[in-house]
């Protein structure tokens, strides 16, 4: 019997979208107020969804508490309060749009979990705008 625990976390962060390739023009045409050269923040929610089986014995899929320790130190104290162009390696040469930023949280999520289990992310921009990884 397969279960989804979820958690959801927090973070403040300000990203600029634009491609250095690209001439401001191109980046202001493409990316429009997301190109400000001043950068711009977001409160991003984010939900880590993990399916698995329940522990007969514990009658967890995952203790949560495990799950929270992962998204406090490869995501929250990673990325909040940080401006992801200039302080997280990981967007260095990748653009931090809404759908990057939830493959580079699934991918050093997905790192610290047991591979058995399947992770979904989600991570909201706005409250109307979000996306969902899955590593598929």
């Amino acid at each position: 019997m397969k279960v989804t625990v979820h958690r959801k976390a927090h973070f403040n962060a300000a990203h600029r979208l634009y491609r250095k390739d690209w001439s401001f023009e191109k980046n202001d045409a493409v990316f429009g107020l997301c190109n400000n050269p001043n950068f711009h923040g977001h409160n991003y929610e984010l939900i880590a969804s993990v399916t698995g089986e329940i522990d007969p014995e514990t009658g967890y899929v995952i203790d949560v508490k495990i799950l929270k320790d992962i998204i406090k130190s490869e995501v929250e104290d990673a990325f909040d309060h940080k401006n992801l162009n200039v302080e997280v390696p990981e967007f260095k040469d990748l653009n931090p749009t809404a759908e990057n930023i939830a493959v580079v949280i699934y991918n050093k999520v997905k790192a610290k979990l047991d591979p058995k289990f399947h992770l979904e992310i989600t991570l909201y921009e706005t409250p109307r705008n979000f996306v969902t990884y899955s590593g598929e």
